[in-house]
């Protein structure tokens, strides 16, 4: 019983410093190269996304002409479950605005996105485990693009 018990307090140690080292470390490395290098390699895949409340994500994305999709690991999707909010992103230099919201009830449209967003991700996990698709209409207008406050 006591090595279970440890077992399960070393496991719960790494998975909180894991997940400080990405908000401290690793997310703030990849912000400040996406915004000091927008045509490099990393830009081809992540994108810089600011959620609502105004935190700021560097997250993979897909782009298909006015959509953008990101597939999401975390419980931050929950606040994009209730309907569209206004996004902020920031894609190879370009800031864009759009209306985000998870997709919760169209698994063969998840499946379809998540085929060409994620196509190395395992297929056998089921259902959220694999992750929860955002979708995002972008806005579109006149010097919408080009906004960078």
């Amino acid at each position: 019983m006591k090595i279970v018990v440890g077992v399960l307090i070393a496991l719960v140690v790494f998975v909180a410093g894991y997940i400080l080292y990405l908000r401290l470390v690793t997310n703030p490395a990849v912000i400040d190269e996406l915004r000091a290098n927008p045509q490099g390699a990393r830009s081809e895949r992540v994108m810089l996304l600011t959620l609502p409340g105004g935190k700021e994500l560097p997250v993979n994305y897909l782009r298909e002409e006015d959509l953008v999709y990101v597939g999401i690991d975390g419980l931050w999707w929950r606040q994009f479950r209730d309907g569209a909010q206004p996004v902020r992103l920031l894609i190879k230099g370009e800031y864009l605005t759009g209306r985000a919201r998870a997709v919760l009830d169209d698994p063969a449209y998840t499946e379809d996105v998540f085929s060409r967003l994620r196509p190395t991700a395992p297929t056998w996990l089921p259902g959220r485990m694999r992750g929860v698709l955002l979708e995002i209409v972008l806005d579109t207008g006149p010097g919408l693009a080009d906004q960078d406050t």
